[in-house]
């Protein structure tokens, strides 16, 4: 039975302080995963919770994480981990910290975080980000957390993801010669709750990639990620754009950009991932 720490963001993300002040105990959730394996995204977020208590010791209480790098060198079990954060710095206008989750002893995810201030309401000198081009929310699909003939996606249990009809991934034609590899729509969290600085390093994560529109399997596991936070998002819907660059070699690099209601860029991602095609399995 699902509890409600497995739904709610809060829960799920949850670490739990020890008597060593940079030892957190934390547990992976079932639900935020895509098929057997914790969606990365959601352990970038459980390590910034984690990040972002130690970074504030001491510090601005309102400091969020801007900016996060995270190398996934072995996936969770789900259950009961470990989380040590280490503060590498500490001045007046930003904290770093690194924080690694352990499972029996082993690292399985290593990351470094920078804390500091968001503005709540950015003013862009310049913004030469792509405009997202996607339908509003009541125009798009929403994504299953099973499709046919695929793997249960836990995270669409959790989230409201929905793509611009021009961008579904899950269809029985095969792709067009032409076909661009970038997926756009709108996303929130199923149970209403709004986004904040720390989800956002969630959010970025959670949405299929961009390699299926040109005919990639699903596996497409990330090596590792950047994320920047651009500032406090409002309530509402967030716009999401996800990308493929360069293609080949059995890797990909990935760019996503988040739009909060507002219209303004609020975080932006690449990821290096492995990936297949079907002409390429044995």
């Amino acid at each position: 039975m699902r509890s409600p720490e497995d739904l709610s963001f809060e829960g799920a993300t949850a670490v739990r302080p020890t008597s060593d002040p940079g030892l957190f105990e934390a547990d992976v959730h079932e639900l935020w995963t895509v098929g057997d394996k914790p969606n990365g995204g959601y352990l970038l977020a459980l390590l910034g919770r984690a990040a972002r208590a130690t970074g504030r010791r001491g510090a601005d209480p309102d400091w969020e994480v801007v900016s996060a790098s995270i190398t996934y060198l072995r996936p969770p079990d789900l259950g009961p981990a470990t989380v040590r954060t280490t503060l590498l710095r500490q001045g007046r206008s930003a904290a770093h910290v690194r924080a690694v989750m352990m499972q029996d002893g082993r690292d399985l995810v290593d990351a470094v975080f920078v804390l500091g201030a968001l503005p709540a309401a950015p003013k862009p000198r310049y913004d030469g980000t792509e405009p997202l081009h996607a339908p509003p929310p009541e125009e798009c699909v929403r994504l299953a957390p099973r499709i046919p003939g695929g793997v249960y996606v836990g995270i669409m249990d959790v989230l409201d993801l929905r793509l611009g009809p021009e961008t579904l991934p899950f269809t029985d034609s095969p792709p067009p010669g032409d076909a661009r590899a970038e997926l756009r729509g709108r996303t929130r969290f199923a149970d209403g709750r709004e986004p904040d600085p720390l989800s956002l390093l969630f959010s970025v994560d959670a949405i299929p990639p961009a390699t299926l529109m040109i005919g990639s399997t699903g596996w497409v596991p990330t090596l590792q990620m950047a994320v920047y936070v651009r500032a406090r998002p409002a309530p509402g819907w967030l716009g999401i754009r996800m990308s493929a660059n360069l293609v080949g070699d059995g890797v990909v690099d990935e760019t996503c950009v988040l739009w909060d209601s507002r219209g303004l860029v609020v975080a932006q991602s690449t990821q290096l991932a492995r990936l297949r095609f079907p002409d390429e399995l044995g």
